[in-house]
């Protein structure tokens, strides 16, 4: 068995080569100086203006969309047009809706003060402050079928205080000093590099360098024309290249922090250095970065499946869901589903697997475009010799790969303890004793202590089995104590990251020397400064399909028609979407 502790982790990414020449130096000098030069006038922007700048981004953005995902989908090698185009869809229609959410929590700012979230915060049993945020406008629920959406403060937030934890930059503006950021744009998923900025100039009010990641190098000119409200006023800058010029950026003297998203290894890279010295300086906590840090890094994302008495249909749908949370991007997404978590001894198990497998087999398989893909997926299936290879091998693409039967109790194993960012699921049951409640409980427990990340994690479980008291105890225990900076319910956590007014990021407390899946947030357009954890609930099963299944065959029809109503969430762009939404 391929194990040990050099594997905990993101398992290595190699750098892509540069689609587009490196910013020089000289280049890299000038932007900096732009961004210092106006860190202060930023800082102080009224927001009125502030909301004119997201309202020309909104329109910016959606006159850009179509060429964006055009240049996306090449760069992926998949036909356009296709029901996987939806998933780049996602990166125009993601940045609009952030933008559109951070508007009108700016417009709450001017009117009451602060923003103004959908329901009234109120306290859990266990103590913690929680805050609704989600769906914010009440016709979206049409969309968003029956799913809500809460941050869970941090436990010394009280409903009395939670207004001095709320939107302090513009509450105290005094207090800040002007500020300069570094954002290490993801490759993988185009909706990142925009929004970690946005999180960055207006809820932190930094102006801010955004490198792009090599591997979506190609999108940096329409996030500069989306943004180019921002970029016209150098309140932001759009700059290219690999390693070399993230580190010569992360060091520069006119840079005061840096935010990441990418993987622990090129986190620990920027703030210890690299090979034998930066794993000394590591083991020393002897930083060469002294500067603060936020970031975002993966998971190995556990998805729980509860017992029950689930129906046929019950157990298709879910196979689809579950298939899903794996195939879309390729598997390239630091919450695709990494394993599935059940009970041996549920009479449905074996039917959830072969539903899966078959709905793995007939999935499209997709080009691997994230450099190393294939060496991370073969330490993989070297691992494990019964590793089920589903559909076309061959020809430059990979798999998708099940591996069922993990041992729960095996050290350090590769599938607990390493992100594999390729086209690889696992499955992992517990010899728990047969009441739901204890399985819970377990199950949890394993999360927690052998998966590697905190990111995310997904519980599903019938509606008919939380009617049981105690496996309804045992889920509110699991929302509780599952230390992931999110957790969804019945859905792929992918669904929160889309949401935007919950928080995204880590769960709380990690230090740089064991940084798992990061430290601080991003999207959060609430401007909340102390979340624990959000929580998203949604149906065991939706009305319709939804848009991100890998079945659904109209997605690429949805993506167009979600970015209308992001931009403008009314009944006409509403009526608009819903035949798309419906029709099989």
């Amino acid at each position: 068995m391929a194990t040990g502790a050099d594997r905990r982790g993101t398992l290595a990414i190699p750098q892509a080569q540069l689609s587009l020449p490196a910013s020089s130096t000289d280049e890299l000098d000038r932007a900096v100086a732009t961004l210092r030069d106006r860190a202060k006038e930023w800082l102080h922007l009224a927001v009125a203006d502030r909301v004119e700048l997201l309202e020309r981004m909104i329109a910016d953005t959606r006159r850009v969309a179509g060429e964006w995902v055009a240049a996306a989908a090449r760069a992926k090698r998949y036909p356009q047009g296709s029901p996987t185009e939806f998933e780049d869809w996602q990166g125009p229609f993601l940045t609009v809706r952030n933008l559109r959410l951070l508007r009108d929590s700016l417009r709450d700012i001017d009117t009451h003060g602060l923003p103004v979230p959908p329901g009234e915060p109120t306290t859990h049993p266990d103590g913690r402050v929680v805050v609704p945020v989600f769906p914010e406008i009440p016709h979206l629920r049409a969309v968003y079928d029956r799913m809500h959406g809460e941050i869970w403060m941090q436990p010394h937030v009280t409903l009395d205080d939670l207004h001095h934890h709320q939107a302090r930059a513009y509450r105290e503006p005094s207090s800040l000093t002007p500020r300069v950021c570094l954002v290490l744009g993801a490759g993988n998923v185009a909706a990142i590099p925009p929004t970690d900025a946005l999180y960055k100039l207006f809820a932190e009010l930094q102006t801010v360098v955004l490198k792009m990641n090599p591997v979506n190098d190609h999108l940096g000119g329409y996030l500069a024309q989306a943004m180019a409200a921002l970029v016209e006023r150098g309140f932001l800058r759009i700059v290219y290249g690999g390693a070399d010029e993230g580190s010569y950026l992360a060091g520069h003297e006119g840079v005061d922090e840096v935010h990441v998203t990418g993987s622990d290894k090129t986190h620990d890279a920027i703030v210890f250095g690299t090979g034998e010295e930066g794993a000394r300086r590591k083991s020393e906590r002897r930083p060469l970065l002294t500067k603060r840090i936020t970031s975002e890094l993966g998971n190995v994302t556990p998805v729980i499946v509860v017992p029950g008495r689930w129906s046929d249909d019950d157990v298709l749908y879910h196979a689809h869901n579950i298939a899903s949370m794996l195939t879309n991007n390729a598997g390239f997404n630091c919450i695709a589903a990494g394993n599935v978590v059940t009970h041996r001894m549920w009479s449905r198990r074996s039917d959830l697997l072969n539903a899966l497998r078959a709905t793995l087999r007939e999935a499209r398989s997709r080009y691997p475009y994230y450099p190393g893909s294939e060496d991370r997926w073969r330490a993989f299936v070297d691992a494990y010799p019964h590793a089920e290879r589903l559909g076309p091998e061959g020809d430059g693409y990979l798999p998708w790969t099940l591996i069922p039967d993990l041992e729960p109790d095996v050290e350090e194993d590769i599938a607990f303890a390493a992100e594999a960012f390729s086209p690889v699921l696992g499955e992992v049951a517990l010899d728990a004793p047969r009441d739901v409640a204890t399985f819970i409980d377990q199950a949890v427990e394993f999360c927690n202590d052998r998966l590697w990340g905190t990111l995310a994690a997904t519980v599903i479980v019938h509606p008919r089995s939380q009617k049981d008291p105690p496996v309804a105890g045992a889920l509110d225990r699991a929302l509780e104590r599952l230390r992931y900076g999110t957790v969804a319910v019945n859905h792929w956590t992918g669904l929160a990251y889309a949401v935007m007014t919950t928080s995204w990021g880590a769960y709380t407390g990690h230090d740089l020397h064991d940084i798992q899946s990061g430290r601080g947030v991003v999207h959060n357009t609430y401007l909340y400064e102390a979340p624990e954890k959000s929580v998203v609930r949604g149906p065991f099963r939706t009305v319709v399909e939804p848009p991100w299944f890998v079945t659904h065959r109209r997605a690429h029809e949805v993506g167009r028609r979600y970015l209308d109503v992001e931009a403008d969430p009314s009944l006409r762009t509403l009526t608009r979407l819903m035949p798309a939404l419906l029709r099989p």
